[in-house]
């Protein structure tokens, strides 16, 4: 029998409630982590922690706004006060506020940027003087195909992933020497609740669009994440990563 890959490895997981960012706290959860549950809603935390448990791991939640930096200080000085470390952190929260650039509000391109952009640096800045003083960590970052190519009416998100790409970059260079990984994920067009509300029309011809004929599962983005959290990534820093199905070629 195989030695699960994550094996205690403390695992925080923003925006872990749905979409990708269950289905990675659930596959942490199946290679052995302890995973750390955080998201805005108290009943979506509870039933991830739950479903997480129910692999047998161990599990813990949070209701966490990545946008709030106290509630995020409080949330990392408890997990490191209970599990005394903090390998992995995955920063998957993000949401999509779409209009053309000129319909976009003020209000959409502030939203959008402040848990897209500022909340990935809050969290980061926030595990990074824990990674660097036990000598070891991953900070796992969610950008997006729309962050390298761009897309029509996502001014705001593109800007955020295109950013995140930035802060993956920077990190990599300034946390490497001090033994702590940092590595982004672009996805494609992934089956997600932010996929669902698209109408069905269109939804087929992001399909048409990649070489696979399908949209992506989030276990498939998991799946990567569980890898480059892993000591079998141990030389990848600075990553940018496309799971995409190959849209973009």
């Amino acid at each position: 029998m195989t030695t699960p890959r994550l094996l205690h490895k403390v695992s925080l997981i923003t925006g872990a409630a749905q979409g990708i960012g269950l289905a990675t706290a659930l596959k942490f959860a199946a290679e052995g982590a302890t995973v750390i549950v955080c998201d805005v809603q108290q009943a979506g935390v509870d039933s991830a922690v739950a479903q997480c448990r129910a692999l047998g791991a161990t599990a813990e939640g949070f209701v966490m706004d990545v946008t709030q930096r106290t509630m995020v200080d409080a949330v990392i000085a408890r997990v490191v006060a209970q599990f005394g470390r903090i390998d992995t952190l995955v920063n998957n929260a993000g949401i999509t506020q779409d209009a053309r650039l000129q319909k976009m509000t003020l209000e959409q391109f502030d939203r959008v940027i402040d848990v897209n952009l500022r909340g990935v640096f809050h969290c980061a800045q926030a595990v990074a003087d824990v990674m660097v003083a036990q000598g070891s960590g991953v900070i796992l970052n969610a950008s997006s195909v729309v962050g390298i190519y761009g897309n029509f009416g996502q001014t705001n998100y593109a800007a955020t992933k295109f950013g995140v790409i930035g802060f993956t970059k920077t990190w990599s260079r300034e946390l490497g020497p001090k033994g702590v990984r940092v590595n982004a994920v672009a996805p494609g067009f992934i089956s997600t609740p932010i996929l669902a509300s698209m109408p069905e029309k269109v939804l087929q011809e992001l399909q048409a669009k990649v070489p696979l004929k399908r949209l992506g599962k989030p276990e498939e983005i998991a799946n990567v994440y569980a890898f480059l959290a892993s000591d079998e990534a141990s030389y990848i820093n600075g990553a940018v990563i496309e799971v995409s199905g190959g849209m973009s070629l």
